[in-house]
């Protein structure tokens, strides 16, 4: 079983502190809960987030499972007392569970709430003369790790078959780009000119600068490793924008 259920935006975990606190937290001890009482003998992935490692400085990356955790926003908050009352279940309930950490992914069938895609929408929107042309953008020089959805998900598969009880994985690229890079890259791909407009509503209360991880733990002992290029995720990304706006 893989448990994905949750708030899964940082912005709005600061609107919203309460709810992100009872679906993220308290929806997970009703799911270790519901298990339990119907004798689930299976593996359990609890899917946390890099969010928990908080501001990381420069000398520490790439980051690892044994960063210290160090949370900047309710989201993240949550996903650590999750991330704990799973692995504690491992332990006191005898559950099998695997907790992946994935940094930043992205990929076709990703909501416009993450910016990858909010770029994709908008350059096809100026690519099929939408709208004023403007790109609109928060902070674009940040550095994040990236990886594509489809090599997360097989990531996923197989920490849940050869993953270690109660251990924690990076999921991640182990390669640092700028979002700014992202967005130009998705220009040329589109073949289009872009103007740029800092949006303050786009920008985060909390931010850090460069992320970088590293999933030497994960290949160690499931032996993944991402495949899918960022410029075919990307392309990809762009064709499923442009045939839901045509």
């Amino acid at each position: 079983m893989i448990h994905l259920a949750a708030v899964t935006t940082v912005r709005d975990s600061f609107k919203e502190p309460d709810a992100t606190h009872d679906i993220n937290f308290l929806g997970t001890k009703n799911l270790l809960l519901a298990l339990k009482q119907n004798n689930f003998s299976g593996r359990l992935l609890y899917v946390c987030s890099s969010e928990i490692y908080g501001i990381v400085d420069e000398a520490d990356m790439p980051v690892t499972e044994a960063q210290a955790l160090s949370p900047i926003s309710p989201y993240a908050v949550t996903k650590i007392a999750a991330e704990n009352l799973c692995c504690q279940w491992s332990q006191s309930e005898l559950f099998h569970v695997c907790v992946a950490r994935p940094f930043n992914h992205f990929g076709p069938g990703q909501s416009d709430r993450f910016v990858v895609s909010e770029f994709a929408r908008q350059i096809c929107e100026i690519k099929l003369g939408r709208g004023d042309g403007i790109l609109r953008v928060g902070d674009i020089d940040a550095t994040r790790d990236f990886t594509d959805v489809r090599d997360v998900v097989r990531a996923y598969q197989l920490i849940l078959e050869r993953g270690k009880n109660g251990e924690c994985y990076n999921v991640c690229s182990g390669i640092e780009v700028t979002v700014r890079h992202l967005m130009e890259r998705l220009a040329m791909l589109a073949g289009i000119t872009i103007r740029v407009q800092k949006d303050p509503a786009r920008l985060r209360q909390s931010e850090q600068r460069r992320m970088r991880g590293s999933y030497a733990k994960l290949a160690q002992d499931t032996g993944w490793k991402p495949e899918i290029p960022l410029d075919q995720s990307l392309r990809d990304i762009l064709t499923e924008w442009e045939a839901k706006l045509s």
